[in-house]
């Protein structure tokens, strides 16, 4: 953990197709910001790898699932998923090719180098607003973490992702059956009401408490079929 008298300094900073991205190291750890908007940092890692774990479960045994990661991040939820042999294929959509270009030969490389070396798993350079909409692929479980919940949104058009029309598209990418896990900084029941209304069936969230304030959360829905 960085002391509190450290000050964080810039390794990276990239004007992308979607703001400002920055990769910061804070002490031992490293941090990424967007448009100013602190986003996660290699702190802890346990609400990313329930986000997983916790759609691998609700899939209750199905064979060779295959899985669809929104969001390379930190590199949290592709190390755990790969890290796990049940996943048959580990496809994950990132928008930013900073952020994809950190795990390949940069600092965030300390997190994902095996995962990104493993054969079940692919980079996808892309939006994902865009990829559910377009897509002819179809997977068994899709985990979000591209923001800090459905209501605390990155950039603006992330917002039609949470949206009946994203949720909508979300669903057309699972197979019946299939999973929709969405992580969020807070938990947030007007959410688990959107995935009821898009319907979503077994609708719950599970909570990872944090050290300060509210619990990080994970929500979850099934794809009727």
């Amino acid at each position: 953990m960085a002391a509190a008298n450290d000050s964080p300094v810039v390794l990276d900073r990239h004007d992308g197709p979607y703001g400002e991205v920055v990769l910061r190291r804070h002490g031992a750890l490293l941090q990424i910001i967007a448009n100013g908007c602190f986003l996660m940092d290699t702190s802890d890692g346990r609400s990313e790898r329930l986000l997983v774990d916790a759609a691998r479960d609700a899939l209750g045994g199905r064979p060779e699932p295959r899985l669809l990661l929104g969001g390379l991040g930190v590199g949290f939820s592709l190390a755990h998923a790969a890290a796990d042999p049940r996943w048959a294929a580990v496809t994950v959509v990132e928008r930013e090719p900073a952020v994809i270009g950190w795990h390949r030969e940069g600092p965030l490389a300390e997190v994902s180098a095996d995962a990104l070396a493993d054969p079940r798993t692919t980079i996808v350079e892309a939006d994902l607003v865009a990829y559910v909409n377009e897509t002819s692929d179809t997977f068994d479980a899709l985990c979000l973490d591209i923001d800090n919940g459905p209501g605390w949104t990155v950039t603006e058009g992330n917002g039609t992702l949470y949206s009946p029309a994203g949720l909508a598209a979300c669903a057309r990418v699972l197979r019946p059956g299939g999973v929709l896990a969405v992580w969020s900084a807070r938990p947030s029941p007007e959410f688990e009401g959107s995935l009821r209304n898009a319907g979503f069936r077994q609708v719950r969230t599970e909570e990872v408490p944090v050290a300060r304030g509210v619990p990080d959360a994970v929500h979850l829905g099934v794809r009727p079929g």
